[in-house]
Formats: C-alpha cells, structure tokens, sequence
C-alpha cells in the first residue's frame, strides 16, 4: 500500500472506525487526529514523519507536558497503524514528549523466547532454585498472571480436583479463580513433588518457595529474572521495552486477542471475559492492548474490511 494526501484523510477515519468498534470513544482524539491530518495535508505530506508530527504537536504552545504528550501519541498511534499497512512509513520514536503516567509500549514474548527462558532456569543451581523458576516463568506464560498474584500462591490456592488457581486479594482487592490448562497443572504438580522432596519442611505456606523455604521476594525475583534474559541473549528494542516478568502477562493478552482475531470470533463480546480473567477492573485495561500492540489494530482492520468491505 501506499499512501497519498488524497487517501491519507481515508486511512484516518478507517483507523478511529477500527478502534471505535473494538469499544474505544475516540471523542478528543478523533478531534486530534483530524487536526494532525489537516497540517500533513496543509504540508503536502502523504503520510506522517517524525519531524511533522513534532511541529504539529509543539503547535499548542501552551499545553503542558501532558496534553504534549497526548498529541504525540496521537500521532504516533496513526502512524502505527499506517506502518501496518505500508511499513515505510515512519513512526515517531517513543522518547519524544514523554509522559510519566504514559504506558510504554509491552514486550511480547515469542514462543521461542520463553522456552530459552525455561531452559536457562532449569539450568540454575541449586535444583530448587531451578525448579521454582522454571515452573514460574512457565506459569507466567501460560496463565497471565501478575508476577505479584503468583508469588502470593499458597499451596491451597491450586486446586487441582477443578484445574484453577485461586488469587487472592490481588492488584484490585477483588480475588478471582483462574482456570489453567492441564498441561500447566501437571507442570506444577511436577513442581510441587520436587519442592516437597527438597524443602520438606518449608517456613512459608507459599506454592513457590526459594531455597531457604520462604515466600518468593520482588527483591531477589528481579534481579535473578534479568540476569536469566541476559543468559538467553533477549535484547529489548528499547530501554523501556525490555524482557520483563510483566511481559508474559502482556504476550498472554495479545496472543489470546490474535488468536480469537484469527479464528473469526466477536472479539468485542469476548473482551469482558478476557478482562475478568486477567483481573482488569474494567474492559478498557484490556481494550489497551489493541494501541499498545499494532498487530492487533491491524488484524482487527482486516477483519472489518473482510466482513463489509472497503471501510468507510
């Protein structure tokens, strides 16, 4: 695809038509962006560029340093969507105006990716410490969980006769049960064997326990994830988007989104069973996804133009 001045206003109203379905309102940022349109089409541009976007945005003289940031990503979002589509065009770097209450931009792990991970753990020594952070990466992954709901497990807390998880008092004060799949469940019943055999009388009640039979900490689990990405070689792309435990919770989100984008399903009557299964207070939290991760704007584009052709 290429994109012209005269399909570039088109290409804008697909994209608000396209995140409008998925559940967002759009109401500011569809003024925004017919705004940021209006000076590419005013410049004679047929698609956006770093140093456009950066006049356009610096146009509002007054804002402050969050409304800079708001226009930013409204650029940037379009252009995403664009790249998308036409992988020659140039998004604007994720630094420029930068907010802090800004989510940066999740790192998705492949599958590849955390098998290495995997690997690398049930390497470490001694074998408890392996085993605790092989079967927690691998948990991770597969279940979406926060690494702060994991870690709170206690052995009550797998129900094995009924294959689900119960987190409690989590991110939001409301607990949940988490279904999992049997593989998983079989993964920590393996787990489970090896901690009892090496930590026969642990001084936690916790599922994961470290060597010295206590609850798992954020002080010790960081710092041991980072070096373990550094032995599997993953490299983010960016100081902000960068292997993390969060991360598989994201690669979760968005591989369950492409997969249901994939199989033909109503994505958007889905959604709230996505977000109750991951503990988002609200849909919107969920709904995040489809900004953070183009792939999924244009998967979800596709779909539409697939079901009632040329998008209006």
């Amino acid at each position: 695809m290429t994109t012209t001045t005269a399909t570039l206003r088109r290409h804008s109203e697909d994209y608000l038509h396209v995140r409008r379905t998925l559940g967002y309102k759009l109401v500011g940022e569809g003024r925004l962006l017919a705004s940021f349109v209006g000076y590419l089409e005013q410049a004679g541009a047929s698609t956006p560029s770093t140093n456009l976007a950066v006049a356009w945005t610096k146009l509002a003289t007054g804002g402050c340093p969050a409304y800079l940031a708001r226009r930013m990503r409204v650029a940037r979002g379009f252009a995403r969507y664009l790249a998308a589509l036409d992988p020659s065009t140039e998004v604007p770097p994720a630094d420029l105006f930068p907010c802090a209450k800004h989510r940066p931009t999740p790192y998705i792990y492949t599958e590849a990716e955390t098998l290495a991970l995997m690997a690398v753990a049930g390497d470490l020594l001694p074998p408890l410490r392996a085993a605790t952070f092989e079967a927690l990466i691998g948990l991770l992954a597969s279940s979406g969980l926060r690494i702060s709901e994991a870690m709170a497990l206690d052995k009550g807390d797998v129900v094995w006769a009924e294959g689900l998880l119960v987190v409690r008092e989590p991110k939001y004060g409301k607990s949940r049960e988490v279904l999992v799949h049997t593989t998983t469940l079989d993964a920590l019943r393996c787990y489970a064997t090896t901690r009892d055999r090496l930590s026969p009388r642990p001084s936690a009640p916790s599922f994961f326990v470290s060597t010295r039979g206590t609850r798992l900490l954020h002080t010790t689990v960081y710092p041991a994830f980072r070096a373990l990405a550094d032995q599997a070689g993953l490299v983010g792309p960016s100081s902000t988007r960068r292997p993390t435990l969060h991360g598989f919770r994201h690669s979760f989100a968005v591989n369950t989104l492409r997969d249901w984008l994939a199989d033909g399903g109503d994505v958007a009557a889905r959604l709230p069973a996505l977000s109750t299964y991951l503990g988002h207070i609200e849909p919107a939290a969920t709904y995040w996804y489809f900004s953070a991760v183009p792939e999924l704007l244009a998967l979800a584009a596709g779909r539409l133009e697939a079901a009632f052709g040329e998008l209006p």
